[in-house]
């Protein structure tokens, strides 16, 4: 059985953030490019954390991200905005779309930003849950390279599409939605790929339209299934989720939809024929007493999830979770013992330390991949 190293999220998030002002981001958005990233990990979604750091510096190395962008609000109302985020890391052009959400929605009750000319943002719950400390609903969501098929499609038209809701509570902890539109996120192909190991079928498709458990398919011409796997399980209700998330966050701001959107991966060169800019996203902010008392809500909100916690479950061992529930676990965990990366994801970063002349930090414990639960 395979074993890795666990390693400090503080340390972890430093060195990520000594890589970002390596590429020319300034301090305080190398900080905060640094911090979404290690809340993927922390929240055991390892597939959009550190994992990630080396496909950004490809871009980066490619001319796609600017290190120094002039993220401009380029269309306003009370309660509305679009945002131009000059081709910044999405990491950091989100981080500020959601914050401005906030500001209109103290002023108006709610705040809806749409961005355009962004890239790759990371975990939508990263950018959501900025809202809570306000008592505010937040909203997250973006659309991503094209590598899903519509329901009874063979072409590559949508991307993962994620969406994020999170809801404050008053005793109990929040309530975090945190989904892709697809059956699974494409980094879990990724990480059985590192593994060499199998992915269940339903995930995605072969270039022909057949099942497959190929998790390199993609490179082979394949593509991603909507959420629900195939017509008979809903599939054409997660294509309607992604066509949602494609529509608010990229045609309504003006950036790329469909299979326009840039690919993630620099070896891939962007379409030749972009219908907008860059890559979008739709964030939004709702104040909890633009519609009843805050302190109100939070109590239901702790009835609500109490109830739910409390419903008998179909195996005794099986505890009833809610949702955000899982990655609260995880992350206490890891803060606690580290955070585990796969040795692929160490190599590239071992590699970033020695290009960029930063130390590598070192691994405080090991564990073997049979207790890593993502």
């Amino acid at each position: 059985m395979e074993s890795i190293e666990r390693y400090s999220h503080n340390e972890l998030e430093n060195f990520t953030k000594k890589v970002f002002e390596a590429i020319g981001c300034n301090k305080e958005e190398a900080s905060t490019a640094a911090h979404v990233l290690i809340q993927a990990d922390l929240r055991g979604v390892d597939s959009h954390g550190v994992a990630r750091l080396s496909g950004y510096i490809r871009l980066w190395k490619k001319n796609r991200i600017n290190p120094k962008p002039n993220i401009q609000i380029v269309h306003e109302t009370p309660s509305t905005a679009v945002i131009d985020g000059d081709e910044g890391l999405g990491l950091v052009v989100a981080q500020y779309a959601i914050k401005l959400a906030q500001e209109k929605a103290k002023m108006a009750g709610t705040g809806w930003v749409a961005v355009r000319n962004s890239n790759h943002y990371g975990i939508a719950a990263a950018h959501s849950m900025l809202t809570l400390e306000n008592d505010m609903i937040g909203f997250s969501m973006t659309n991503a390279s094209p590598l899903v098929s519509p329901t009874f499609a063979k072409a590559r038209l949508l991307g993962t599409n994620p969406i994020s809701v999170a809801i404050p509570a008053g005793k109990e902890k929040p309530v975090v939605i945190d989904m892709a539109t697809t059956t699974v996120a494409n980094g879990k192909l990724e990480v059985l790929q590192r593994k060499n190991a199998e992915m269940p079928e339903g995930w995605a498709q072969t270039q022909e339209g057949e099942t497959t458990t190929d998790p390199s398919v993609l490179k082979k011409g394949g593509a991603m299934l909507p959420l629900g796997g195939d017509r008979v399980h809903g599939s054409h209700k997660g294509y309607c989720l992604g066509a949602l998330v494609d529509i608010l966050s990229a045609v309504l701001p003006g950036a790329n939809y469909g299979p326009w959107v840039p690919p993630f991966v620099a070896f891939l060169n962007p379409p030749e024929d972009p219908v907008g800019k860059g890559i979008g996203h739709f964030l939004g902010a709702m104040r909890i007493d633009a519609f009843q008392p805050a302190e109100d809500f939070k109590c239901h909100m702790d009835n609500w999830i109490k109830t739910f916690k409390s419903a008998e479950a179909i195996d005794p061992k099986q505890k009833i979770l809610v949702p955000g529930e899982p990655e609260r676990e995880i992350e206490k965990e890891r803060q606690k013992k580290g955070i585990p990366l796969l040795p692929a994801v160490v190599t590239d970063l071992l590699q970033m330390a020695e290009e960029f002349d930063i130390k590598f930090i070192q691994p405080i414990s090991k564990v073997t991949t049979a207790t890593v639960e993502k």
